[in-house]
């Protein structure tokens, strides 16, 4: 079995709000670049509703400061209100910046709690919100047919234009695209479509607030939906799991600031339950435990935000505790 690769979720959020700078954003990526542990780097990404650093510049400093780890952002959630083909020119340059480490992971941006200010980012573009999964579908087509074809031409219900060629060219060809889906088994239809959507359009899934059993019966329909499609998944498809880590002897009170930092973060008092689905919290045995858990139910790609208000002590944690284990 082919070794699960780990990324390192670094938040270009938290620089907003006082948690961290963007000096040491910058010196844990290049850490990680020079550690030889960590396999890429990411960052998030929303406009008004969760205010942070662009993803996009963000990540060409991350590309001028790196130069082995793959770069993505997990997940573009801005997305349906940027303009497809100009989000499409400027990937094509990070890509092209960046060596070809770009990886680009599709979102439509999240409505429930945790989504920050939803409404009034699409209001502020004048853009209705029950658009917005058509606007990533084109968007997602725009971008694949724009990085494989010059003189391209699409015409979609909110994109058109005709013979144009964009450039620079990527490094990648193919250029990597992941689609996201999240299934709430309460709503089985909406599930369908976001995992029938992944298997149409995805070169890889990304996903999180899952466990071990529901990421192994997600992929297995997303799997099922892509023979039916007529396009079964290859060997190089990512299913890639959005997680979280907070590495410390005494679980409770790590729990206790873990709750209190995405409290800040998100603006949403997140119950126990739900907690100890999304993040890693006890010592690296434990941490170590349940991350091969994922591993084991098909997850190709883990990528780890360090939640605490210590990122550097949780970094080397990680990086010497934790990873060199899953290696093995």
């Amino acid at each position: 079995m082919t070794r699960a690769k780990y990324g390192l979720t670094l938040s270009n959020r938290s620089v907003l709000l006082g948690m961290s700078t963007v000096s040491e954003m910058l010196d844990l990526a290049t850490e990680a670049d020079r550690s030889g542990r960590w396999d890429s780097v990411w960052l998030g990404d929303s406009i008004f509703a969760k205010p942070r650093l662009d993803a996009l510049v963000a990540l060409g400093a991350l590309a001028a400061r790196t130069d082995r780890v793959r770069l993505g952002v997990g997940c573009m959630a801005s997305m349906p209100l940027r303009d497809a083909l100009l989000l499409a020119y400027q990937w094509l340059s990070f890509d092209c910046l960046s060596g070809g480490r770009s990886i680009f992971v599709a979102c439509q941006g999240q409505r429930e709690a945790g989504g920050g200010k939803f409404e009034e980012e699409f209001a502020a573009f004048g853009i209705d919100p029950g658009t917005r999964s058509r606007r990533m579908e084109e968007a997602i087509e725009v971008l694949r047919l724009v990085s494989e074809t010059g003189n391209a031409s699409y015409e979609g219900t909110y994109n058109r234009f005709e013979n144009v060629t964009v450039l620079p060219r990527p490094v990648q060809q193919p250029l990597p695209i992941w689609v996201t889906a999240n299934p709430n088994p309460a709503f089985p239809k909406l599930s369908e479509r976001a995992l029938r959507r992944v298997a149409r359009m995805g070169d890889g899934w990304m996903t999180t607030a899952n466990t071990p059993q529901s990421l192994a019966t997600n992929l297995a329909a997303i799997r099922r939906y892509a023979d039916e499609e007529g396009r079964p998944l290859e060997e190089s498809f990512e299913a890639c799991l959005y997680y979280n880590i907070h590495v410390t002897e005494d679980r409770e009170r790590g729990m206790e600031e873990v709750a209190s930092y995405l409290k800040a973060y998100y603006g949403v008092d997140y119950d126990r339950a739900f907690l100890d689905r999304w993040v890693a919290v006890g010592d690296p045995g434990r941490c170590i435990e349940q991350i091969r858990g994922f591993v084991d139910a098909g997850a190709t790609t883990i990528t780890l935000r360090l939640v605490g208000y210590d990122e550097a002590t949780q970094f080397r944690r990680v990086t010497d505790e934790v990873l060199p284990e899953l290696a093995g």
